[in-house]
């Protein structure tokens, strides 16, 4: 949609917006939304940025200020992208995901400027699970997949699989330590039958996991062969 054809925001007693309303998201005039794309209702896209054809951006996201959503790409619902963000084609974010300032995605692992590579055929997938966190300027190699509710450490170089609920930072980024989806660093220790009952994610495994419960927000967590698994959810200023 052209900047011309954007019509004036209308939001209530919210009169120093500089968003326009576009099909029920709010799109500063100076960005550039090329269709035919889908862009979810209550969704925020700031100064200067380029949203390309074909990509599907889901409910109440908020894009920050100069950033890049290439064609094809596949955004969730309630994701957060910071100011100098490109999501580049091969990406793919589940619901809830932050991507911090600058951090850095790549979709071809051997790029040359005298062969060309930039077909879908060219692109290592990759895929960012919900509720994910990536830090700002954190670099993500081609390829991998980032569990859900991992943290990764502002200035991380990715260049494998971080599992679910990881902590992973420095260059290349290392495994650190577990996070519960709050944000808070998990302790895991041996498990007993009040903390740990059996359950259908642990089966007859259950007294061999190591078990923990969030300091923040009260989630229970299990951990067996280097897996974590939420047994319990609970948001952060919830009753325990």
């Amino acid at each position: 949609m052209s900047e011309a054809e954007q019509e004036p925001n209308n939001r209530g007693n919210d009169s120093t917006s500089s968003l326009a309303t576009c099909h029920s998201s709010l799109i500063h005039p100076s960005c550039f939304v090329d269709e035919p794309c889908e862009i979810g209702a209550g969704t925020r896209i700031w100064h200067f940025s380029h949203v390309m054809r074909d990509c599907r951006i889901g409910r109440e996201c908020s894009i920050g200020q100069n950033c890049v959503v290439s064609p094809g790409v596949v955004i969730g619902d309630r994701c957060r992208i910071q100011n100098n963000v490109s999501v580049y084609s091969g990406v793919e974010l589940e619901e809830s995901v932050f991507l911090g300032p600058s951090m850095v995605f790549t979709n071809v692992l051997t790029p040359r400027a005298h062969v060309p590579r930039n077909t879908r055929a060219d692109f290592a997938a990759t895929l960012v699970r919900r509720g994910a966190t990536i830090g700002a300027n954190a670099t993500i190699v081609a390829g991998v997949t980032i569990g859900q509710f991992a943290l990764i450490g502002a200035g991380a170089v990715v260049t494998r699989d971080v599992p679910d609920f990881a902590i992973v930072y420095g260059n290349p980024a290392r495994h650190r330590g577990w996070a519960c989806h709050c944000g808070a660093t998990l302790q895991f220790a041996t498990a007993d039958d009040a903390t740990l009952p059996p359950t259908e994610e642990l089966h007859a495994d259950a007294a061999q996991a190591l078990a923990a419960q969030c300091d923040e927000c009260g989630s229970r967590y299990a951990l067996l062969d280097r897996t974590v698994s939420m047994l319990e959810m609970r948001m952060p200023g919830s009753a325990r």
